[in-house]
């Protein structure tokens, strides 16, 4: 892996041949992996999906001491309204001055989609640097520049030599990829090229004597970079943090939250620790390349089984597996008796999931292990690295070759046709699925939220404590899928749910 020295990063589609449409089983889906044809598969009709711009502004628009610029029309990035106080409170969680959020929008009109953009540009960044002094500025390419061709790093080259704040281009245009996480690899890009290096920080180099040298590598020996995109919460990094230092680790945390600062010396650490290769795999590769920083990437520590392969992935690279054995058999040990309850409660109970390839395999199989019946998954795009996952989710559990997965992101109807025929108890969704789930009476319990913990033994659990919760006081939603219903005609949910994946396997004699 090259491609931090082009300043654009490949779509998925093109670096992982990823598949965004599939109909099966979850045995089916490992052998069909296997043969390298996912990536031909294709909808004859789609519903929508997400956009790279939305989840870009959303992994990195916490960032400390930075202005957004958002090269749009004044639509995109209007989620960042509903984050502004979010990000307020979980900045003071973390013992910061709470600033919130800061952006700019260079409001593309008709006009400028005939005339260009750059001009608009050109006055945002620097009214950015005015107004702010910031540390960095994060430049936004959205759909409408790139389809009429603004020169954005022309501009932004030139703007850097009058501006003291690092410019960092993000292109991150929604049109480029069906593949909504190729918005990992736009800002990660973004932030590599423009802030790791000792020659891109604002802070003077450091002069040490041969003593304060060794002991300085000898911290850099014991050091972690925990990767964090906003996929767990402040509660989760406090779990996670907490079992690498019981490991005797120093923790450092990219890139939420951090600082522009925090980057330039991001390359001083023993390795990189991700929780989710859906996330990291592109700046984790990077790294090792550049740097020679080795990573740990295999699962998302979610549940007792994916947290321990987690800790024991830890240990192994820094050659202290006896000490990570007693942690592991000490936690697990006081937390199975604090589960042993819910699996009694929880017993013949089944569930279906939605979300991340990685998050939804761990997350069901600490649903297995509570008691739960896994009767299918749905995956916002299957790659090499659920591939690998999806193989130890089949060892792990059994008989889950024969629940369902499907590939989808955004395709409600296919979702809804689902739920119509597996009727589980419980639905585990995202943002974004879990209303149209409701409507038709389902529990639900989110996969994320940035107020609940979900990682490490705690967050076992407190998974377990929620759905407890949920599931003994579902008549909200009982009562919403007795009176409405969703858009689609009783026609659609006699179909096959995958009628429109080209190439699906058929499993109607598996839900029908």
């Amino acid at each position: 892996m090259d491609y931090i020295k082009h300043k654009v990063p490949p779509v998925r589609e093109d670096r992982l041949m990823a598949c965004q449409a599939y109909g099966g089983t979850c045995g089916d889906l490992s052998k069909d992996s296997k043969k390298g044809c996912l990536y031909a598969s294709k909808r004859t009709f789609s519903q929508t999906q997400g956009c790279q711009l939305n989840l870009s502004l959303g992994m990195i628009s916490s960032m400390r001491d930075a202005v957004m610029v958002i090269h749009s029309p004044i639509g995109c990035g209007g989620n960042l309204i509903q984050n502004a106080g979010i990000n307020k409170v979980f900045q003071k969680l973390r013992q910061e001055s709470a600033v919130g959020l800061r952006w700019i929008n260079t409001n593309l009109s008709e006009v400028d989609v005939i005339s260009g953009g750059e001009a608009k540009l050109r006055q945002a960044v620097l009214k950015a640097e005015r107004e702010f002094r910031p540390s960095a500025i994060l430049v936004f390419n959205s759909c409408v520049p790139a389809l009429i061709g603004d020169d954005i790093d022309g501009i932004l080259d030139d703007l850097q030599k009058q501006v003291s704040a690092k410019i960092v281009p993000i292109h991150c245009e929604g049109f480029k990829t069906k593949i909504q996480a190729t918005a990992y690899d736009s800002v990660y890009h973004g932030l590599i090229r423009n802030l790791v290096g000792e020659d891109k920080g604002s802070k003077p180099e450091v002069v040490r004597t041969l003593e304060e040298e060794a002991e300085h590598q000898a911290v850099i020996s014991k050091t972690v970079n925990l990767l964090n995109v906003g996929s767990m919460s402040r509660i989760d990094e406090e779990e996670l943090v907490r079992l690498l230092k019981a490991l005797d680790l120093n923790v450092r945390i990219l890139p939420s939250y951090s600082h522009p600062d925090d980057f330039t010396y991001a390359h001083e650490a023993a390795l990189n620790v991700s929780i989710c290769a859906t996330h990291d795999d592109y700046f984790v590769e990077h790294f090792q390349q550049m740097y020679g920083i080795p990573y740990v990437m295999r699962t998302i520590p979610i549940g007792i089984a994916n947290t321990n392969k987690w800790l024991r992935d830890i240990a192994s690279f820094f050659g202290i597996e006896e000490q990570a054995e007693k942690l592991i058999a000490a936690e697990t040990a006081e937390l199975n008796k604090a589960i042993e309850p819910f699996k009694a409660e929880f017993k013949g109970k089944t569930a279906f999931l939605t979300g991340g390839e990685v998050r939804i395999l761990t997350t069901a199989e600490l649903l297995h292990n509570l008691g739960f019946e896994i009767l299918g998954l749905r995956g916002y795009h299957f790659d090499k690295y659920g591939e690998i996952l999806l193989d130890e989710y089949l060892e792990d559990v059994p008989n889950s070759e024969k629940a369902i997965f499907n590939i989808g992101s955004g395709q409600v109807f296919e979702q809804a046709n689902l739920l119509s025929k597996i009727t589980p108890d419980l639905f585990v969704g995202h943002i974004g699925v879990n209303g149209s789930a409701a409507k038709q009476g389902y529990p639900i319990f989110p996969l994320f939220g940035q107020s609940d913990d979900y990682l490490g033994y705690k967050g076992v659990f407190e998974v377990a404590t929620r759905v407890s919760r949920i599931l003994k006081n579902p008549a909200f939603n009982k009562n919403l899928g007795s009176n409405t219903r969703l858009p689609y005609r009783d026609s659609w949910y006699e179909q096959d749910p995958f009628t429109y994946i080209d190439d699906s396997a058929s499993v109607a004699a598996r839900i029908g």
